[in-house]
């Protein structure tokens, strides 16, 4: 997976967010995305997943080789983040058969092994409104990183997580996602400590 991004810009009415963005991700290398509270990080992730559309240049998505158009890129990605909601009526089990529907898991993963892998057996016939953010959490991120998708993208991944979770998280990670593109937002050590590229995205603000 290669995503290019060819002088990339996001205005909010007079605001420039980030200008003059180039950059090339390709997998299976892990990219930080670093700055600030409120610098344009998570608006960057809204663009590169298509949530967003640039202000200004032009975004080229490839895979094996194959030019990926726009509109289809959401096919190919996985997004968790803290603005992302869950179906709060929904049960545990609920949730993860829901969302099969549009993203099936990687090695096809059953359901019970999905639930030992996040840690919440016992929850499964749960509501999610009844979850901690914890559990949320990492119900957001076992879908992301279980799902079968080229394009991991992680908006403060661990926000939530006590230091045990955030073990958990890593290994999730090196278990089933080494070989993807991945790109994680954040301003926190612990989310980005295993990237090998760190991008400020200070860098591109209007000076």
């Amino acid at each position: 997976m290669e995503i290019i991004l060819n002088n990339i810009a996001k205005r909010y009415l007079y605001d420039w967010i980030f200008r003059n963005f180039n950059a090339h991700f390709k997998a299976p290398t892990r990219y930080a995305i670093l700055g600030a509270n409120g610098s344009g990080k998570s608006t960057l992730l809204k663009v590169l997943s298509g949530h967003l559309s640039p202000t200004k240049g032009t975004i080229e998505y490839k895979n094996n080789g194959q030019t990926i158009d726009k509109d289809d890129i959401y096919k190919q990605l996985s997004f968790a983040s803290p603005y992302i909601d869950l179906i709060e009526e929904f049960t545990l089990t609920e949730t993860i058969r829901f969302h099969q529907q549009f993203k099936p898991f990687i090695n096809q993963l059953s359901l019970d092994d999905f639930l030992g892998l996040i840690q919440l057996e016992k929850a499964k016939d749960k509501q999610v409104r009844f979850f901690s953010s914890g559990m949320k959490q990492r119900l957001k991120l076992g879908l992301a990183i279980c799902s079968d998708t080229a394009l991991l993208l992680l908006d403060e991944p661990t926000a939530t997580l006590d230091e045990k979770s955030v073990e958990w998280f890593n290994q999730l990670l090196e278990q089933y996602a080494n070989d993807r593109l991945i790109i994680i937002a954040s301003n926190e050590e612990r989310d980005v400590a295993t990237c090998q590229e760190r991008i400020s995205i200070l860098d591109y603000k209007k000076k």
